[in-house]
Order: C-alpha cells, then sequence, then structure tokens
C-alpha cells in the first residue's frame, strides 16, 4: 500500500485504487494538521483542497500542464505532492516557504500569494503555448479563497472567454477569503451551488461570457472531481469547473471555526485549537480598539476592508457598528475608489488594508484620493518587514511609493501610544489623504518622548551640554527602540547623539532641518526601502534648506527578501541594534571633525 512518503512526483498517484485514496486523503489532513500546528501557517484552506489537489495531479500532468494557485496559501497539498514533505521548516529561514515557489520545485511557475492574479498568467501562458505549437500542453489556474471578487480576475476572465485558447479554470469556491465571501459574484456562485446541473440558473454569468461550465462538483469526491477534469481536458477551449468544498474540511476544530476556518494560524494545540504562544497586545489589536472608540465619538467615521475583516482589525468595530463597514472583497482598488466617494458624501472613511496589498491601488489614491483632495485615512498593517510569509507580503514600498502623492500626511507610531493619538490626529485631516503604518506582532512597552523640539519627540539625548552634538538619528515609526538603543552604545563610546521621532514623516517636518544644523550626520532608520523613503525626502530638505550635513539613509536593500524571522532579516539588513551600531560608528569615526576626533582619543 503505498503511503504519502512513498509520493515522490504526481505520477505516482496515477496506480492508486479509490480506497487507497481515500486512505491517502485521510493521511495528508493528519499530516497537514501535525505539521502546521507545530510551525504555523495556513491551515484551512489546505485541509479543504485535499481532494481536489490529488485529482488535478491524476488528470493533469505537471509541469508539462502548467497548474497555477490562485490564491498560492491553498498549495501545501501540491507541495507534498510533488516532492516536498518536509514541513519542519515551513516558512522559516531554509525551509519550505508558504506559497508556491519558483526556488523550490518546477511545479510552481509563478509565486502569486496577492490574489486575483493566476487567470492573467493563464491567459498568457495559453496564448504562449498557441504561438509556440504546443497545443498538446494544457493551463489550469487554481482559483479560490474569494480570489474570485478581484476586478483584475475578471479581466482575465474576458479575455479569456475571447481567446478560445485551453484554460481549465477550478474555481474552488468554499465560500471564504479570511471571512465568508461577499457581494454579487458570491451571492451567484451560491445560486449555481444550490441546484443540480439541469436545474442551473439561465444567467450562468460564466457561460454568459462564453466560458464553457461543468459543476458544482463535490470537491470532496476524488472520482467526480477527476471526471470533471477529464471532460474539461478534452473540451480543449476555455472551461470553469466549479468544485464545492468546505474549508477547514475534515478537521472538525477548523470546520467549526466560523471566524475563517483556522484559516491562518501561528503553532497551536491540535487538540484544542489553542495558540501555543502567550497572547501579547498586538499593533493590530490597538488600533481596533481605538476606532471603535473614535466610532462612539464621531458618527461620520466608516471603515473598509478588502476581504480581511478580522487580520486588520475591523471585527471589533464591525460588530458595535455593523452598518458602518464595508467588506469590498479582494479588491483593493475598488475600496480606496469607493473610500473617496464616502469623503465626497462627508463621511470620514478609514482603509485598513496590509500595507503590501495597498501597492494595488496606488493609482486610486493618486487620482482618486489625493487629486480630490479627500479626506480619507490608510491604516498600513503589516508594515515594513513581515518575514515569515516571504517577499510578496513585507510592507517595505509604502513610505516611497507613497512619497510621489502630492497632500498626503503620513504618520508612523513608535508605541501603542502613538497609534491611538496619531489615528486621532489622522481623522482630523478632512481635505487630504492620511496614513497611518505600523508593524506586524506584539506593540511593547510605551516609549515616552524625554523632550520636545518644535514639533518633534525627542526619545534621547546623550551628552546634552554640547552645543553640537556629533548624530542626529531620525527614529521612524517601529525604530524607535533600536534607535534609542544604539544611542546608548553610541554615547558608552563618547559620542553625542540625539534621537528624534518625528511621528508625522511625510511631509518632511521643519524642525527636523533646524535641529540638524546643531549636528554634525544626520541619519534616518526605517523599515522601508532606502530608496525613495523618509531618508531621500529628508536629505533632499537639507539641500533645498542650504545645510551640508552628510545625512545617511539606514533603510532596506532594493531586493526580495527571503522568508525568514523578521528580527533576522533586519540584523542581515543592517538594521539590527549591533549592525546599525557598527554603521554609525564608523561613519561617525570618519565624519567627525579632526579636533572632535582628538577629544575622543
Amino acid at each position: 500500500m503505498m503511503r504519502l512518503a512513498d509520493i515522490t512526483s504526481p505520477r505516482d498517484l496515477r496506480s492508486l485504487t479509490p480506497p487507497e485514496l481515500v486512505r491517502l486523503s485521510k493521511e495528508i489532513r493528519v499530516f497537514l494538521i501535525d505539521s502546521v500546528s507545530r510551525t504555523g501557517g495556513h491551515l484551512g484552506p489546505n485541509l479543504g483542497v485535499v481532494e481536489l489537489t490529488l485529482a488535478l495531479h491524476r488528470v493533469f500532468d505537471s509541469p508539462s500542464d502548467r497548474v497555477l494557485w490562485d490564491t498560492g496559501h491553498q498549495s501545501y497539498v501540491h507541495k507534498m505532492l510533488t516532492g516536498r514533505q518536509d514541513f519542519s521548516g515551513l516558512r522559516k529561514e531554509g525551509g519550505l516557504s508558504g506559497y508556491p515557489s519558483r526556488a523550490e520545485s518546477v511545479h510552481d511557475l509563478i509565486e502569486n500569494s496577492h490574489a486575483s492574479t493566476a487567470l492573467s498568467y493563464a491567459d498568457g501562458l495559453a496564448k504562449a503555448h498557441r504561438l509556440r505549437g504546443e497545443s498538446e500542453r494544457c493551463v489550469v489556474a487554481v482559483i479560490g479563497d474569494g480570489a474570485l471578487t478581484g476586478g483584475m480576475a475578471w479581466e482575465a476572465l474576458n479575455n479569456i472567454a475571447a481567446s478560445a485558447n485551453p484554460v481549465v479554470i477550478v474555481l474552488n469556491d468554499n465560500g471564504h477569503s479570511y471571512a465568508p465571501t461577499v457581494g454579487g459574484i458570491a451571492d451567484h456562485m451560491a445560486e449555481l451551488a444550490a441546484t443540480g446541473t439541469d436545474e442551473r440558473p439561465k444567467g450562468n454569468l460564466f457561460e454568459n461570457l462564453g466560458l464553457s461550465y461543468l459543476g458544482p462538483v463535490d470537491g470532496h469526491d476524488i472520482a467526480a472531481l477527476e471526471a470533471a477534469f477529464g471532460a474539461a481536458r478534452e473540451a480543449k477551449r476555455p472551461v470553469v469547473v466549479h468544485c464545492r468544498t468546505r474549508k477547514g474540511n475534515g478537521y472538525p476544530l477548523a470546520e467549526q471555526d466560523t471566524r475563517d476556518h483556522l484559516h491562518a494560524v501561528g503553532s497551536f494545540d491540535p487538540v484544542t485549537g489553542q495558540s501555543a504562544a502567550q497572547p501579547a497586545a498586538t499593533w493590530t489589536q490597538v488600533f481596533g480598539d481605538e476606532l471603535v472608540r473614535l466610532g462612539t465619538e464621531r458618527p461620520d467615521v466608516v471603515a473598509l476592508t478588502a476581504a480581511m475583516l478580522h487580520p486588520v482589525g475591523l471585527a471589533p468595530f464591525a460588530k458595535a457598528f455593523p452598518d458602518r463597514v464595508f467588506d469590498v472583497g479582494i479588491a483593493e482598488q475598488h475600496a480606496v475608489a469607493s473610500a473617496a466617494g464616502l469623503a465626497a458624501g462627508d463621511l470620514h472613511p478609514v482603509v485598513a488594508v496590509y500595507a503590501t496589498f495597498l501597492n494595488r491601488a496606488m493609482d486610486q489614491v493618486l487620482m482618486d484620493v489625493a487629486l480630490h483632495g479627500a479626506g480619507v485615512t490608510f491604516v498600513l498593517d503589516r508594515a515594513g518587514i513581515t518575514g515569515d510569509d516571504g517577499p510578496s507580503h513585507n510592507g517595505m514600498w509604502d513610505l516611497s511609493l507613497l512619497q510621489a502623492v502630492p497632500g498626503l500626511r503620513l504618520a508612523a507610531p513608535r508605541d501603542a501610544a502613538q497609534v491611538r493619538a496619531q489615528l486621532r490626529e489622522a481623522l482630523d485631516v478632512r481635505d487630504a489623504p492620511t496614513v497611518v503604518r505600523f508593524p506586524k506582532g506584539a506593540v511593547g512597552p510605551d516609549i515616552p518622548a524625554l523632550a520636545r523640539f518644535r514639533t518633534l519627540d525627542v526619545l534621547a539625548r546623550t551628552m546634552p551640554h554640547r552645543e553640537r552634538c556629533d548624530l542626529l538619528l531620525v527614529s521612524v515609526g517601529a525604530m524607535a527602540r533600536v534607535c534609542t538603543t544604539v544611542a546608548e552604545r553610541l554615547a558608552a563610546l563618547g559620542f553625542a547623539v540625539t534621537v528624534v521621532d518625528p511621528r508625522w514623516v511625510k511631509p518632511v517636518d521643519e524642525a527636523l532641518c533646524e535641529l540638524a544644523a546643531d549636528h554634525e550626520v544626520v541619519a534616518v532608520v526605517e523599515d522601508n526601502l532606502r530608496v525613495g523613503g523618509v531618508g531621500s525626502a529628508l536629505s533632499q530638505a537639507l539641500r533645498e534648506a542650504g545645510l551640508a550635513n552628510p545625512c545617511l539613509a539606514y533603510g532596506l536593500p532594493l531586493a526580495f527578501p527571503r522568508h525568514c524571522a523578521r528580527d533576522r532579516l533586519l540584523e542581515e539588513m543592517g538594521l539590527g541594534v549591533t549592525a546599525l551600531e557598527q554603521q554609525l560608528r564608523d561613519v561617525l569615526t570618519s565624519h567627525l571633525p579632526l579636533s572632535r576626533r582628538m577629544t575622543m582619543t
């Protein structure tokens, strides 16, 4: 009897009997629960695609046939069946990525972990196959977990239908993304799923577009899935196979988790489902609680989310004000433009998204919000390096991209107190977009200011008796604790350092230029790209003010970081305490005037 450990290639599945496939499905689920409970990861989505993945790999011949996953977090079973069964280091340095990874396997063609993209890849691949005369190759796009709510998916469907190329679209319809899928598309899917083949509604959206439609198919019946996939393959044209699956299937704790079906988890007890980590206040929770308070005080405050009500902290607001929260599905562009409409209607919308996903809506931030002077507040969760989820989820572009938006004001809180204060300040702005950004994880203790210099918070000042200090260290947001620790270490070496938190980092505060005039060297530390970030903006402001101070930007390199622990990545990139201290010590030693260096020796 073949076991999971015996599967080294999808072709090994071809010889299995129906009873053997059932046993293998159960073994895979046990493996998933055991592995993900130890490492954390996306559990619910993968429990729901076990049979679907087995059937796919029995009908299609990967990697000759291209199997694409949208979203990529539902690809764990695919990894197992393509020779990757060591999940001990899942989402950790040196271990498997939590998403498809070209570096891991020829069976992974695209590394998509932003939703609603795979159909566009499929359209392009099918066209390439036709032009190259590769008529026997098939392109399969598995789209699920709410990805069909994204507008880009429908742009692709429009083109796929017109092309008549052989693309098999596997709709993994589990009714959820992080939360229940919303909108007219979700309602239509539910209507299709509620009827048999002979009773299908005449207004089938896919058939009206010109696509063939098969289903609904029980997504946990391997024989039915294989029959549908085989028919789709033989059709030699675009076909939608509508598969109804249950998120978390086969694991009662996930099936009963009505919030998100144990969608994404840290390590947990597989018997109780309880987290193994001690609960700690997170940046997200601080934001969510403060927004409820603001909602109580201000009836004009409304909130928008792109299918991530719980992950971005809007669930408490939704519970308190259910008619003032709008979940638009995985549609960030629409969320931002809709927010501009809400602002035009004299409300103040708060758009809460992961920082990495704001990239998808930059045109709307520019042309629909900023151009119109709309009072919209963007709250960017998971800003900076997030680490475990890999390159696509690091929120490391926002401080650079948003520098180009006229009139936009950007706050980077250093602690929980500042999240609360700066969120309130942001909501007081009614004629321009505002942004509040913070990182992933526990928020930690507050970092009180020692003093104020104009509008700046002074967090540390070593050797305050000195008229002219050696270093002005500008801390951006959550880098404050690193900066104050580095200042203490540099002070022990005899350097006079001032650490300031500008709080609002765009536009550049004029007080920074005034303070810089009393320092030999200026350095900016930000959890963002060095290119075009706060350091670049301050350097330009200093030049325009006629100051010649060296202004050094310490941020992230222009690269896609591998999946790895956040602290490890920051240290490698020069933003950890040890690395930053060494760099600044070398700079100060070389830049200080000779007379000052002599007094230190």
